[in-house]
């Protein structure tokens, strides 16, 4: 794109805006911040940003909740930025329909490479993904970004896509859960299987035809996944 990312930052403490603030614009993105989640989705409306990031401990709209709203309208990426480090806080923002999951405190240049990873498919589309991939019903068409099962187009987000896709280019090969959260969300993940876990559970919903025995995203149990047809 010949413009500069746009990035919400949605953070109720002042200190951490004035931190990230510069940070993102000394990085070259354009910059703006919401202190509550109805300025967020005030601002999300308005400015469409490309990527947001976002605290959970907002003082009117809990941050998940402002993660589904804007899932349920848009695909745009969201770093979840939170001091909640609990599995169960990491599991609800992304099954919320949230991209990442960074912990308070955290280091500035992890933050970027979160932000880098999550922004990827958005600006820098991975060479190579061209023509389609079938499996059985399924056809992955990677240059159009669209998913047909039966004929019958399904709705992924940027992620659930990124995920399918990599299984998609490796039909039958195993891959480790520690080369997929290196795939998908960078060396700074691999030891988060849970981002894992929650995404592969809504892409399945969206794409298996019977939840209790999977067809194309087949577990190895304690290995990872492999594709099959």
């Amino acid at each position: 794109m010949s413009r500069a990312a746009r990035i919400l930052l949605v953070d109720d403490e002042v200190p951490i805006q004035r931190a990230v603030a510069p940070l993102l614009s000394s990085r070259g993105f354009d910059v703006r911040t919401a202190g509550t989640g109805a300025q967020a989705l005030t601002e999300f409306a308005e400015w469409e940003p490309d990527l947001i990031v976002l605290d959970l401990g907002l003082p009117d709209l809990s941050g998940v909740e402002v993660c589904r709203r804007i899932r349920a309208a848009s695909d745009v990426p969201i770093v979840v930025l939170s001091a909640r480090g609990s599995e169960r806080d990491k599991v609800e923002a992304l099954d919320a329909g949230a991209d990442d999951y960074v912990t308070k405190p955290f280091g500035p240049e992890e933050l970027m490479a979160r932000i880098r990873t999550a922004l990827r498919r958005t600006f820098k589309p991975e060479q190579g993904e061209t023509g389609q991939v079938g499996a059985g019903d399924l056809i992955v068409d990677f240059d159009r970004h669209r998913v047909i099962r039966d004929g019958e187009e399904i709705r992924l987000t940027p992620k659930e896509f990124e995920l399918l896709a990599l299984f998609a280019k490796n039909p039958g090969r195993v891959l480790t859960h520690r080369v997929i959260l290196k795939a998908i969300w960078g060396p700074n993940a691999v030891n988060q299987p849970e981002h894992l876990w929650v995404l592969v559970r809504q892409l399945r919903k969206k794409i298996e035809p019977d939840l209790a025995h999977p067809r194309y995203i087949v577990s190895e149990p304690w290995i990872g996944y492999r594709f099959g047809a």
